[in-house]
């Protein structure tokens, strides 16, 4: 087995399939030069100072002095001019174009709602207009916790769960501003989401967010399976819990009245995230998972990339792939929306890698945005949507969300995902409740260090014991499995309510 991967014969890089020890040989007849981390890169040629540096023969970045063939490649010796970012490329926006899969009719056991959604999860949600009404909504769900009180549930075998959705915002903004109503249109999303038997939103009463004006703007009405109210019009903390305990009682028998049968998987939409990201992922678990969504979208189903400023640099493969003109222009205004906003900001596109990225071989935005279109597969792009939109359109489509993984998530399930799929190189541990969140490591000593956290090894692409495809097929089977009620890992650890985050976007005053 080669100690390295080389990923197209033009590239400048290597990737160390395990640590180097300095001499080890290497393709071209060059000898490394010291050790190499695993998942670090290694230079293949001579690159002179200002080189453009290719990995997957892409420019991942230029060369920040001249580097010896064999020698590390790393954030010591490789980054970004400034004039690279900010730049116009060339999107040849459609030229990827191809035909729509041949249609196939995979199935999984799901729960059909009276609109005919169809529903992986059946949970309760209790959700906070603002930070002032969180400590009430949380009391409320702990009253139902299957881990301290197992009797509250027990008659109601069909329920998932008794969760609380609370945030840090919902005040101190606009009324009428963006921020606000980026937070009433997740909110919404979470409240009609097909995964919720039902919702109780409970605000504080003087907020900015108001819960009567929420319902007219989100269409939305109260009746037996959406209930609202407040604490200042329902004496203080101790009622109020004790009201909303009440409600959620109500609402059990009710939400209860399900059951799982055979549905299409044209039904699941799965949210694709990536966290603590390291060299493998653009080799081993993204294109893995990127198999999947291609049998996925085969299927008739939907899969969301998102994390818009961990695609910078590598848009340009996804426009190339917008089944319109129009698609691949929206992605692009939300490109240069983002190049706006970090620089109003104080900050720039190429604040990423994280430390542990770095520590895990990644080295530039660019480097870490070309393994992370991969989680897409290679179908059409259909699609472009803004935060927490509902997603109305089946195939692969894009959000614009944050990178950071729970604000990112958060949009995904507001716009309809009803699970999620996260690549991790370095060990993230999330959840996402009221979908279920499958976690694929990037690597066999992740997967031994932390199988706990783990449902799916894509570590054995690197030991070369498994094919990208033949791992898509897994995940892709993994999919319909826990879209049918098999728990995730993080489900079994009780992940999911913290992780719910919406995006603050805007002043807060």
């Amino acid at each position: 087995m080669d100690p390295v991967f080389l990923l197209h014969p033009d590239d400048d890089v290597a990737i160390a399939r395990q640590q180097l020890l300095s001499g080890t040989r290497l393709p071209g007849g060059v000898s490394s030069r010291g050790l190499i981390p695993p998942g670090h890169k290694v230079a293949l040629r001579e690159l002179p100072f200002g080189h453009a540096v290719r990995r997957y023969n892409q420019v991942i970045g230029y060369a920040l002095s001249a580097i010896a063939a064999g020698e590390h490649v790393h954030v010591h010796n490789l980054g970004l001019r400034d004039d690279s970012l900010n730049a116009d490329r060339d999107y040849s926006f459609c030229a990827d174009v191809k035909p729509d899969p041949k249609p196939m009719q995979a199935q999984f056991q799901g729960i059909v709602r009276a609109d005919g959604r169809v529903a992986t999860r059946n949970y309760i949600a209790i959700l906070s207009t603002v930070n002032c009404s969180a400590t009430v909504a949380r009391a409320i769900a702990d009253h139902f916790s299957r881990r301290h009180n197992p009797q509250a549930l027990q008659d109601y075998p069909m329920i998932d769960g008794v969760i609380a959705l609370t945030h840090g915002s919902g005040c101190g903004m606009d009324s009428e501003g963006e921020g606000l109503q980026v937070l009433e249109r997740t909110m919404a999303g979470y409240a009609r989401h097909a995964n919720l038997g039902g919702a109780l939103v409970v605000g504080l009463g003087c907020e900015a967010n108001q819960v009567g004006v929420w319902l007219k703007r989100s269409h939305l009405s109260e009746g037996p399976l959406l209930r609202t109210f407040n604490i200042q019009d329902s004496g203080g903390t101790s009622q109020t819990i004790e009201k909303g305990i009440a409600m959620v009682r109500e609402m059990l028998p009710i939400a209860n009245q399900v059951s799982r049968q055979p549905c299409s998987a044209k039904h699941i939409v799965v949210g694709l995230q990536c966290g603590g990201s390291d060299g493998y992922s653009g080799i081993s678990a993204n294109p893995a998972l990127g198999a999947a969504v291609d049998r996925l979208v085969a299927h008739g189903g939907t899969a969301i990339l998102s994390e818009t400023p961990e695609i910078y640099g590598a848009e340009h493969l996804l426009t190339r792939r917008a089944v319109r003109p129009e698609v691949g222009q929206k992605l692009v205004q939300r490109i240069r929306w983002w190049e706006n906003y970090t620089r109003i900001n104080g900050g720039k596109m190429d604040n990423n890698p994280s430390p542990g990225n770095k520590n895990g071989g990644l080295t530039t935005i660019f480097e870490k945005s070309l393994g992370a279109v991969a989680k897409g597969g290679t179908t059409n792009l259909q699609a472009v949507f803004e935060y927490a939109e509902t997603v109305n359109t089946a195939g692969f489509v894009f959000m614009d969300t944050p990178g950071y993984d729970p604000v990112s998530a958060t949009g995904q399930v507001a716009g309809g995902a009803n699970l999620i799929c996260f690549t991790t190189g370095r060990g993230s541990a999330y959840g996402c409740a009221p979908a279920p969140s499958l976690k694929l490591s990037t690597n066999n000593a992740l997967y031994q260090r932390q199988k706990d956290d783990i449902d799916i090894n894509c570590g054995e692409i690197i030991e070369g014991r498994m094919g990208i495809d033949e791992l898509g097929q897994q995940i892709f089977e993994h999919i319909l499995a826990c879209a049918s009620g098999q728990a995730s890992r993080s489900e079994l650890h009780g992940y999911g309510q913290n992780e719910f985050v919406p995006w603050q976007l805007g002043a807060v005053m």
